[in-house]
């Protein structure tokens, strides 16, 4: 009797054992995060944090699989919308999305809800109330910092050239219209003589739109502001080229080695820093936790600084300037 007992105890706690490994763990979530290009290192760190999401998730027993899948560039707006339309139809669990144009990927967000698949929005807003949560940068805010950092080491006073980014992209939108503003109200004795130019996608065109700018204002201008990753790269590299590295004061957007090294030799003034490792962590653990039932909030926050020659070596800024990286 006494073993008897003893064996439907010991197969009790077998079955419950199961079970609660089968509640815990046993189900899986598929998550695609799909960035607006795959090239620039900005989506390279933004990968690591997804990755690094997902195994800290393992290690908790949740078990995560990210599909990492965007275009090339960041002009390609077709096909981004084919990778959102390609994963609502395999029915993944969640996506993760960084929208290249805040209203041509309105459409297909929205039908991936009336399938079954949310979506959270990180790096760049897009015009929907149907996305579970929004995870990014407080861009207008990061455009202020740059005005700032102008405006202070202009004193006040001087002519500068704002080259935007390109149409659509809601987060450098934002950027160029936080610094426009602080400019406008904080700096009137500042001039923008140009702030209607685009620089692209790439850092090619980004060139030839920064020294299509330089040629015509070069010789009266004391500033210059740049919104991304790219726009940056393509304006320092033709301030070098042209001579005027150094002595047009220039504040730019995102990190890369090229601008560590810039602003080590006095050709870069600043650059506004955001953290895109935190973005693709926090996008996954918050789908994640949507996934699991779990209350989220409808807008997160991953931070915004300004990293100037002076703070270079700061830790908390040697961590934003060289994230982690696929």
């Amino acid at each position: 009797m006494k073993k008897a007992i003893a064996l439907l105890f010991l197969s009790t706690v077998v079955l419950f054992s199961f079970s609660c490994s089968k509640t815990s763990s046993g189900k899986k979530f598929t998550i695609a995060v799909i960035p607006k290009g795959t090239t620039h290192e900005f989506w390279k760190s933004i990968h690591a944090g997804a990755d690094k999401a997902a195994r800290d998730l393992a290690a908790q027993g949740v078990n995560v699989e990210i599909i990492w899948k965007g275009p090339l560039r960041e002009d390609e707006r077709e096909a981004q919308i084919q990778v959102v339309e390609g994963f609502t139809s395999q029915g993944i669990s969640g996506i993760v999305l960084a929208p290249l144009d805040d209203r041509a990927l309105v459409r297909p967000v929205e039908e991936a809800k009336r399938a079954g698949i949310p979506t959270i929005i990180i790096d760049s807003a897009l015009q929907t109330d149907q996305i579970v949560s929004f995870v990014a940068t407080d861009n207008f805010k990061g455009g202020t910092l740059a005005a700032d950092r102008i405006g202070e080491l202009l004193g006040g006073k001087g002519k500068i050239v704002m080259l935007r980014y390109q149409e659509g992209s809601a987060s450098t939108e934002q950027r160029e219209a936080g610094f426009m503003q602080e400019i406008k109200t904080k700096f009137p004795g500042i001039e923008v003589v140009s702030s209607n130019q685009f620089s692209g996608a790439t850092r090619d065109t980004a060139k030839a739109a920064s020294e299509n700018l330089l040629n015509r204002f070069g010789a009266d201008i004391q500033g210059v502001f740049t919104p991304n990753e790219s726009s940056s790269t393509g304006m320092l590299l033709a301030l070098q080229d042209m001579k005027l590295a150094g002595k047009v004061i220039f504040v730019g957007f995102d990190s890369s080695p090229g601008f560590i090294e810039a602003m080590k030799n006095k050709q870069m003034h600043g650059t506004v820093l955001q953290s895109p490792f935190n973005m693709g962590y926090l996008g996954v653990k918050t789908m994640v936790d949507h996934l699991s039932g779990k209350s989220v909030e409808k807008r997160v926050d991953t931070g915004v600084a300004l990293v100037t020659p002076d703070n270079l070596e700061d830790p908390k800024i040697k961590e934003l300037l060289q994230p982690p990286i696929q």
